[in-house]
């Protein structure tokens, strides 16, 4: 069983991360998890954090001469930005402590953590809650992406939409084709024309008269999945809710879509759902992939295909009406370093939530204590699904 917990706090010394139920012998390579790492603080809109911190991971535990050995493998990432907050972020206590942050900022954890964690200071929910928590997350999809590498499967992501800006693509999408034009584009986004529009109304917000924050819409997509990657028995066995549950939980995301998602409920049966051919030289095939890649919470050898929406940040440089907790009179939300738009660097967050579950889904149906064995039971696995009729489909 793979299993993941994370630690950390966005001003504290580190975030941490541990990973246990990787399989031994697995290449876990300190440049590969700092690349995304890399990738995750960039993107048009970003704020000045970004120019701070510039991450990188120190392995702990589970992991020598860059393979795994089998056991829970630690990672650390440590915040530059903590020598300016060692006094406000003490783990002992001072004699000066910084006075209580009463002001909720509306759409943020600070409200109901408050509430719930009978404190008088939002800063102990301010900080746990923050995004720069997800460095950990996306280290450990670096991680999981190595294991899902093993089998050929791939996770890339691109925007489709900013600010009601969205990007117009073919019908039939070639995923490396749009994710090569994503990654050379400041809001990773694969159309040109949108691209502009999107920086344009990023601009729009960053201007002294505006002042405002921006959400979007990216889409992850993992190619090469083999069908049969989760189970229709139990809800909590299913790849969809899984995938949704991954992906809600990243900060800001407000709504998954599993394909088409919500364009299913708008148009007949008959338009929506992925007719099956066959040929002797092809095997199976689909005219269409609005399912995602997944039926019956299984997938079905097509890409698996996730969008996310992401609300605009709900820290804003000209801050929202709230109530001071302490006084309970009206003032103005209380307003730290924020970015402008971070839809960009949520699309590389979602990549690693999906290698993740995705990473979770394989061991679950293959096992193996070692990658060799990982490996000779997904090609056993293929043997069979093979002799069946289905056959991969190289994009």
């Amino acid at each position: 069983m793979l299993r993941f917990l994370t630690g950390g706090e966005s001003h504290g010394p580190c975030l941490t991360a541990l990973i246990d139920g990787l399989p031994s012998n697995l290449k876990v390579d300190l440049s590969d998890i700092n690349a995304q790492l890399a990738r995750r603080q960039g993107g048009y809109g970003r704020g000045a954090r970004q120019q701070i911190e510039s991450d990188t991971v120190e392995i702990l535990s589970g992991v020598r001469y860059g393979i795994s050995m089998g056991g829970p493998i630690t990672l650390l990432v440590k915040n530059r930005d903590w020598e300016n907050w060692i006094n406000r972020m003490s783990i002992t206590p001072v004699d000066n402590p910084d006075p209580p942050v009463t002001r909720p900022r509306p759409g943020h954890a600070d409200f109901p953590g408050m509430l719930k964690y009978a404190t008088n200071d939002l800063r102990p929910i301010l900080e746990r809650s923050s995004a720069r928590n997800t460095a950990a997350l996306v280290a450990l999809g670096a991680i999981s992406r190595s294991l899902l590498k093993e089998l050929s499967i791939e996770i890339v992501s691109h925007v489709v939409m900013i600010g009601n800006v969205w990007a117009k693509f073919p019908d039939k999408i070639d995923y490396r084709q749009i994710v090569d034009r994503a990654e050379k584009s400041p809001v990773r986004c694969a159309d040109p024309v949108a691209e502009a529009e999107m920086v344009s109304a990023i601009d729009h917000c960053m201007q002294e008269e505006t002042r405002d924050t921006l959400g979007g819409v990216f889409e992850v997509a993992a190619i090469g999945c083999p069908p049969g990657l989760g189970s229709f028995v139990q809800w909590d066995r299913k790849l969809d809710s899984r995938l949704a549950a991954a992906m809600m939980s990243i900060q800001a995301i407000k709504g998954v879509e599993i394909g088409m998602g919500f364009g299913v409920a708008e148009i007949p049966g008959s338009q929506v759902h992925d007719e099956l051919y066959f040929e002797s030289s092809d095997g199976f095939t689909r005219g269409t992939n609005n399912a995602g890649g997944i039926e019956g919470g299984m997938t079905n050898g097509e890409p698996v295909v996730v969008k996310a929406a992401m609300k605009p940040l709900s820290t804003l440089p000209t801050p929202l009406a709230s109530v001071d907790m302490k006084t309970r009179e009206p003032v103005k939300a209380h307003f730290e370093r924020s970015d402008v738009c971070a839809v960009p660097a949520a699309a590389v967050i979602g990549e690693a939530m999906v290698a993740i579950v995705l990473a979770e889904a394989v061991l679950d149906k293959f096992g193996g204590d070692s990658v060799e064995e990982l490996v000779r039971n997904y090609r056993s696995y293929m043997q069979q699904v093979q002799e069946r009729g289905w056959q991969e489909h190289k994009l």
